[in-house]
């Protein structure tokens, strides 16, 4: 499968001693997944010291020392098991501290997975910004970091070029969101579904979308014929050429289609079709009939329809809203 054509991005996980184990390879997975699907990630995992001992007791290495990154690159902290000293304070060598420093400076993009985030709170890069981290977590860092925002019951927040993530798995909630963002939301669907993970998407993080709803399910056909429908919402698609991609009879795929997904193909494909002239409505060089014609509706008038049932106002008046 063929990826965005997007230039390559650079994807560097600063691995601290005591790491945990599923904050680093979960956002690993998820961008080396991207990368197997063809988005241009280039993957590289660095320590200060040749070795690391995870927190879990697997031993980690040999490492080369983190190069500096530039404003491209992505720089992933995954957490570390934090031991206090005698004095409440959490401490993490001059290296760690000087080096995301600089990372920062160059306009770095800096990810932090679970207790990943009081290393860039050492590093004084929270201060003025939003940013969560384990909840076990929360009421040391508000109190290690009184001009950090710390927030609970989030996944994950961006402020600026900071990214933190709540704890261990959401750190590929973390990781798809930006996938999302990079790459869009279809190939996002995919690495998902290849991974079986849902994407749950963090409440201040961006609307629903169509291309990540309805596919929680694990039923290989009904996914495949999402996939048909998704890749050409515009285009005319019986249910025949629909089962024929999933594998299925015309009637068992109606019935798996409505038992997974809650939708019927053609409710599915409508869905698909809004959410496409929603984006052409972006350009207001087209007019409703011409996204109508786009999208696949009938006519100019069977879009106005259809649209109005749906949001409850005219096409019209919604492109004026997303315009302003």
């Amino acid at each position: 499968m063929n990826g965005p054509l997007t230039p390559t991005r650079k994807v560097l996980f600063l691995v601290l001693d005591q790491v945990n184990l599923l904050d680093l390879s979960g956002p690993a997975q998820v961008f080396g997944t991207a990368r197997h699907f063809g988005a241009p990630y280039e993957l590289s995992f660095h320590a200060f010291g040749q070795k690391v001992m995870s927190a879990q007791g697997l031993p980690l290495g040999p490492f080369l020392p983190p190069p500096l990154p530039d404003k491209n690159d992505l720089v992933v902290l995954p957490g570390p098991e934090l031991k206090a000293p005698a004095q409440g304070h959490l401490m993490f060598s001059e290296d760690v501290l000087n080096w995301l420093k600089a990372a920062h400076r160059t306009g770095a993009t800096l990810a932090s997975v679970c207790t990943g985030a009081a290393v860039l709170g050492e590093a004084g890069l929270l201060d003025g910004r939003s940013c969560t981290t384990h909840w076990s977590l929360v009421q040391h860092m508000q109190h290690r970091y009184p001009q950090a925002r710390v927030q609970d019951g989030v996944l994950f927040t961006r402020d600026g070029n900071i990214i933190t993530s709540a704890g261990v798995a959401s750190g590929m909630d973390m990781a798809l969101a930006l996938l999302e963002q990079e790459q869009g939301p279809l190939f996002t669907a995919q690495v998902a579904r290849y991974l079986v993970l849902y994407f749950r998407r963090d409440g201040n993080h961006s609307q629903q979308s169509i291309y990540l709803d309805y596919r929680t399910h694990l039923h290989t056909g009904v996914h495949r014929a999402q996939d048909a429908l998704a890749q050409r919402p515009g285009q005319k698609v019986t249910l025949e050429h629909l089962a024929s991609v999933a594998g299925l009879s015309v009637r068992g795929l109606s019935k798996a289609f409505k038992q997974h997904t809650g939708l019927t193909p053609l409710e599915y494909q409508q869905k698909l079709r809004l959410e496409l002239a929603r984006q052409l409505m972006h350009n207001p060089a087209l007019s409703i009939e011409a996204i109508a014609e786009r999208c696949g509706f009938d006519d100019g008038r069977h879009f106005r329809r259809i649209w109005k049932t749906h949001f409850g106002t005219s096409p019209s008046s919604s492109r004026t809203q997303l315009l302003n």
